[in-house]
């Protein structure tokens, strides 16, 4: 694998900046992401557009493998004036650069180094930041039924694979109440942000009915009330779940709608649920054996894997039944921080795996 020619490439993606909800900047990255996969692959991408975003995706002969990653940043356009694209001692920098496209560039090269790609699936979501909204029906619809999905998100510390990840819950709850007069008449009132505080204690409360400190019912964002001298008559919380098992998810699902309001009069409204069903480590487990067995027929150094509580992508093809193995993209660190970094020098060696990996599954090595 040619650093330079990767490094070049990589260069290309991070300069056009793709903040996830700019439709407009994603459009234009999806252009160069396009460019770019085809001259390395021979073939032009699907653009799919979905309510605004733009997704590619690209199919060789009958799909047995799907290659996922996404082009969207979390930076806001005009961070590459304060975070410029550079290179220093090994250490690659710019907006996206770790997550996730270096993981890009990684694929391209990968695929351009076996001898044929039949059997190959390449998607680029635009959305993945933003929990994949528009994406995630194409990527269920693109891993049902394949024997692998390698998704090239940046790995965990020191390299690790990721293999397993917690699924996401988010719900809002929201508390109805009656205003009244503060001084005047506060108990004709009925006062939804003291109700909303014996909600949040229950709902903190949640978590340690469903398992030993594996899942989180985390309350966080949260308002009340219209005026200081006002009983509120509204008041609201958001709430960030994230469970283990798909067992798991339900449960908390069942707990949050049974939450039931404690002062007369007070009223509860439950919005959202399930956002991604969790990654197990049951669905990784023959390829991170495959990836182990790989790494050392090519001589590298022993590979490790990690749980992650952070969600991918690579939740929602695991959730369709598609053994997943993920965390496959760039080593560095950083990820949506000032410091997001990669070191270039695993990038030709991640790439030499990833290209073992494909063609391992297409030939149907069994671990």
């Amino acid at each position: 694998m040619n650093l330079d020619a990767m490094l070049a490439d990589l260069e290309e993606l991070v300069v056009c900046e793709s903040f996830s909800s700019d439709h407009a900047a994603v459009a234009r990255s999806a252009g160069v992401v396009a460019a770019q996969g085809e001259r390395m692959l021979g073939a032009a991408p699907e653009f799919l557009v979905v309510d605004g975003v733009t997704h590619l995706r690209w199919t060789f002969g009958s799909p047995r493998v799907l290659l996922l990653g996404h082009h969207d940043t979390v930076w806001p356009i005009g961070t590459l004036s304060a975070l410029p694209w550079s290179v220093v001692n090994g250490t690659a920098r710019g907006p996206g650069v770790f997550d996730m496209k270096a993981g890009l560039v990684q694929i391209f090269h990968a695929l351009r180094a076996l001898p044929s790609l039949d059997g190959v699936s390449v998607l680029v979501t635009g959305d993945e930041e933003l929990g994949s909204p528009t994406s995630q029906k194409l990527i269920e619809e693109s891993a049902r039924g394949l024997s692998a999905a390698f998704v090239l998100e940046a790995s965990a510390d020191g390299g690790a694979l990721k293999t397993a990840r917690k699924g996401v819950s988010h719900y809002e709850l929201v508390v109805y109440g009656k205003a009244a007069h503060a001084g005047l008449e506060p108990a004709k009132g009925v006062n939804a942000a003291v109700e909303l505080a014996h909600q949040i204690l229950a709902v903190n409360e949640i978590a340690a009915q469903v398992d030993a400190g594996l899942t989180t019912v985390t309350p966080t964002l949260s308002a009340a009330g219209t005026s200081t001298n006002t009983v509120p008559a509204r008041a609201s919380v958001q709430v960030d779940v994230r469970v283990p098992t798909v067992e798991a998810q339900e449960r908390v699902h069942e707990l949050m709608n049974a939450l039931t309001a404690r002062i007369p009069g007070a009223r509860l409204e439950l919005l959202g649920g399930p956002n991604r069903p969790p990654m197990e480590a049951s669905s990784s487990a023959a390829l991170f054996e495959l990836a182990q067995r790989a790494a050392a027929d090519l001589g590298q150094p022993a590979l490790s894997g990690v749980a992650v509580g952070g969600a991918s992508d690579g939740n929602y093809t695991a959730g369709v039944g598609c053994p997943t193995l993920d965390g496959l993209g760039a080593v560095g660190g950083g990820a949506h921080a000032d410091h997001e970094h990669v070191i270039t020098s695993e990038m030709p060696g991640r790439t030499a795996l990833l290209s073992r990996l494909v063609a391992d599954v297409l030939d149907g090595v069994n671990p």
